[in-house]
């Protein structure tokens, strides 16, 4: 498929979109933490890999990732155009991911990471019920 803008409009468009506060994920998943009253959660928290969220009290980092920037293979993301370049750009991401998790396991952190795709409430609340469990 072609794309129907300019590379120019494309890049100035893909520049509009925000690594935070963002519909699909961050905002979704602040929802669901008040619907199931959960508390004790911070955003913005000065943490190496700067999590979506932190539990500070339980140690614990959320990370919402996107399925197209975090590379989920839960349906076909990749674009038609330009797709070295997206295959490249999102294999650093994972990279990325895996390096922050890593850090801040070594460091004493929980890390929970929940994909766009599973962003309701009864799945949410099923991780969350899993891992308060086990703190």
């Amino acid at each position: 498929m072609v794309d129907t803008f300019s590379s120019l409009e494309r890049s100035r468009i893909m520049r509009l979109v925000k690594s935070k506060c963002n519909r699909s994920t961050e905002l979704k998943l602040i929802f669901i933490f008040k619907r199931l009253n959960l508390s004790g959660w911070r955003r913005k928290y000065a943490l190496s890999g700067s999590p979506d969220f932190v539990f500070p009290k339980r140690k614990l980092a959320v990370f919402a990732d996107g399925c197209f920037w975090h590379g989920h293979n839960c349906r076909n993301l990749t674009p038609a155009f330009r797709r070295t370049y997206w295959t490249a750009k999102i294999q650093k991401n994972k990279k990325r991911d895996r390096r922050v998790t890593s850090r801040l396991k070594r460091e004493g952190w929980k890390v929970l990471r929940i994909w766009e795709c599973d962003l309701k409430e009864s799945l949410v609340l099923k991780k969350f019920q899993r891992l308060f469990t086990l703190v």
